[in-house]
């Protein structure tokens, strides 16, 4: 199911959250309680973590974490592949608490039958995709839905009895869960009583600016933290090395016919053009059920009329772009003039909807049509038969391919050349035979960027872990770099005169917090003592303000937010001064001015949503405790197995591959 979920398209934009949203996976993730950390016997190579007996494949965390990363990051990049290792421990996580779940369901005598699946689909957030107006779409549109997420009828049912399961399961652990009375009624009290109070405040930079350290001064302080700066100063190493450019190279690479007929031969299958259109629509949605699973009709005429008005409007020649800007309820696109740009058949949600914008010229407008979730007005901008891309077409695409790829396999063969002839004599040598320049670089740190190179991490860590007079060859995103480590000058600890201008800033900062946290505890003992905040900041040279009513989700200049450490306020009567406030770059104490408590009404209208609010959270909390005690016990009953070997391969941040 997460497959198919994570596969993009534009009907996710279309109807309510998205067709088949997953109930457990997203919740499954956030209540993880734990880093991995088991003992590992039993999987083999290639399957990451055995739970109830069920493998887990190393394949399969990769394709979901790379899935879960297409979502957050769709361009990719180097970030991208910077954070694959992270989304990887997540979908293992992920993967293992389902299934894990599942197997505890299972040994809980809980089931999940064919009917449930049948009430699941017919009546539950799948409906919209597969029952639409109540009416089954018919076993062969179902099944090329699934078709397009590469799932079969029999594996998709099998995903969703595994979350119907875990619903149950879950109801079952959380249904104890109970929210008093007097529960609401203190986190509304909490959560929307205002207060208002003045506060003197002391800046750090105020106090920095005072310091004045003298020589001997800073020479102490040296030597009583000269354990920090041991080795503070990183190794360094001094290496030459030769570029080969893929870009250079590209110039001297030529690209037959035959290269791109065979090129374009074994890739077929990516220049093959599907039937598609080009639509636009408005959508005007329709009442959600209320508590007792029925809807407004009163609001579903409602919206019938708006849809029906806005058709009039088209064929009495209305723009469609400017009505769909102006009245769409699909908020994503109403504001490209409604567009959902080429939807291919089996991608829209609604039947229908793919009836009409297939049977539609291009240029027609549809009526009005009903597609369970809303009213739905499409326009067809352009169509497209399914064909297939001409070798002509897509030359000009792949010539840079092949380009590149040539390039790449020259710079691989005359590197691991220049490395072999390095061996036998020098790198010097061996790259003035090939008429290569050669660059020597000083003294470099591993942080450091190289002249002709700037900054690549895979090969700093090479040259970092190479020996001396060991030539070495590692592909850099533009070619590949040979080099030789020359010399190396380890780790070493600064004299006091190389860092003095940085220890002497630290023992600003270090005195200038000191002083900051003595002078506002003076300054509160003051103001509580003369029982005026104002005379007190007068004598210590504080700026004294006064905030506007504020909630504990605001922030305040100067003090930040107010459910930090001025929290405090909300506990303080009027006319009480408040302890000394530490806000990193400043000081602050407080004095309460007045408080404002909320309204019976405010309560009766938010007590619903406080009270459902309350009941979630300890549902939460039940079941991440649930979980927790669930996966000790399969732990230590080797009911879960990690394959730490796999485990580590995969969340190894990439470029330490092979280390």
């Amino acid at each position: 199911m997460i497959r198919f979920l994570q596969t993009p398209g534009p009907l996710k934009k279309i109807i309510l959250g998205g067709i088949l949203l997953v109930i457990c996976g997203a919740m499954v993730i956030t209540l993880v309680p734990g880093g991995l950390d088991f003992g590992f016997s039993g999987p083999g190579k290639g399957v990451l973590a055995q739970v109830a007996g069920q493998d887990i494949t190393t394949q399969e965390v990769d394709k979901q974490a790379r899935q879960m990363l297409q979502q957050q990051l769709p361009r990719g990049g180097e970030q991208a592949a910077a954070l694959l290792p992270f989304f990887a421990s997540r979908a293992a996580e992920n993967m293992i608490n389902e299934k894990a779940i599942v197997a505890e369901a299972q040994r809980m005598g809980l089931r999940a039958t064919d009917e449930d699946v049948r009430d699941e689909l017919q009546h539950g957030q799948y409906a919209a995709a597969f029952f639409p107006g109540g009416k089954f779409i018919g076993q062969d549109e179902y099944e090329a839905r699934l078709q397009q997420y590469d799932l079969t009828v029999p594996q998709f049912e099998e995903e969703v009895k595994e979350d119907i399961l875990f619903t149950k399961l879950r109801d079952l652990v959380t249904g104890g869960a109970v929210v008093t009375n007097a529960e609401i009624h203190q986190a509304f009290q909490k959560q929307n009583t205002k207060v208002k109070f003045e506060y003197a405040v002391l800046k750090k930079d105020d106090v920095l600016n005072g310091i004045h350290p003298a020589e001997p001064e800073l020479k102490a302080f040296y030597d009583q933290n000269k354990a920090s700066y041991n080795n503070s100063i990183p190794e360094k190493r001094k290496i030459e090395y030769a570029i080969f450019d893929f870009s250079k190279l590209q110039d001297q690479v030529t690209v037959s016919h035959a290269d791109l007929l065979e090129y374009y031969d074994e890739h077929r299958d990516e220049y093959r053009v599907p039937e598609q259109v080009n639509v636009s629509h408005i959508l005007i949605k329709t009442p959600l059920p209320g508590p007792d699973g029925k809807v407004d009709p009163q609001g579903l005429d409602a919206a019938r009329k708006k849809a029906d008005d806005l058709l009039q409007q088209l064929k009495a020649g209305g723009n469609f772009a400017d009505l769909a800007k102006k009245y769409s309820e699909d908020t994503d696109s109403a504001k490209n003039g409604g567009s959902l740009g080429w939807i291919q058949r089996g991608r829209f949600p609604s039947p229908d909807l793919e009836s009409a914008a297939f049977s539609l010229p291009k240029g027609a407008t549809s009526g009005v049509i009903n597609t369970g979730y809303g009213f739905d007005i499409i326009h067809v901008n352009d169509k497209q038969d399914a064909h297939m891309k001409t070798l002509e077409e897509v030359s000009s695409e792949i010539e840079p391919v092949l380009k590149q790829q040539k390039a790449t396999q020259m710079a691989q063969s005359q590197a691991n050349a220049l490395v072999t002839q390095s061996q036998n004599g020098s790198l010097e040598k061996a790259a003035a035979a090939k008429g290569l320049s050669l660059i020597t670089t000083s003294f470099v740190a591993r942080n450091d960027a190289l002249p002709g190179i700037g900054d690549s991490r895979p090969l700093m860590d090479a040259i970092f872990t190479e020996p001396l007079n060991t030539p070495n060859d590692v592909q850099l995103s533009s070619g590949f770099a040979v080099f030789q480590v020359l010399q190396i000058q380890p780790p070493s600890t600064p004299t006091f005169d190389e860092i003095q201008s940085r220890v002497e800033q630290q023992f600003k900062n270090q005195r200038a917090a000191s002083l900051l946290t003595q002078k506002t505890q003076e300054l509160s003992d003051r103001a509580k003592a003369e029982h005026d905040l104002k005379k007190a900041a007068k004598e210590l040279g504080a700026t004294v303000k006064t905030s506007d009513f504020v909630l504990p989700t605001d922030q305040v200049p100067d003090i930040g937010a107010m459910s930090g450490s001025a929290a405090v306020a909300f506990n303080l009567k009027p006319g009480e001064i408040s302890g000394p406030l530490d806000n990193g770059d400043s000081g602050a104490v407080l004095s309460l001015l007045d408080r404002q408590e909320p309204s019976d009404q405010d309560y009766a209208a938010k007590k619903d949503q406080i009270r459902a609010s309350l009941l979630q959270n300890k549902q939460g909390e039940l079941f991440e405790m649930f979980l927790s005690d669930l996966r000790t016990r399969m732990e230590k009953s080797g009911k879960i197995k990690i394959n730490q070997d796999e485990m580590k391969n995969l969340t190894r941040p990439r470029g330490e591959e092979g280390e």
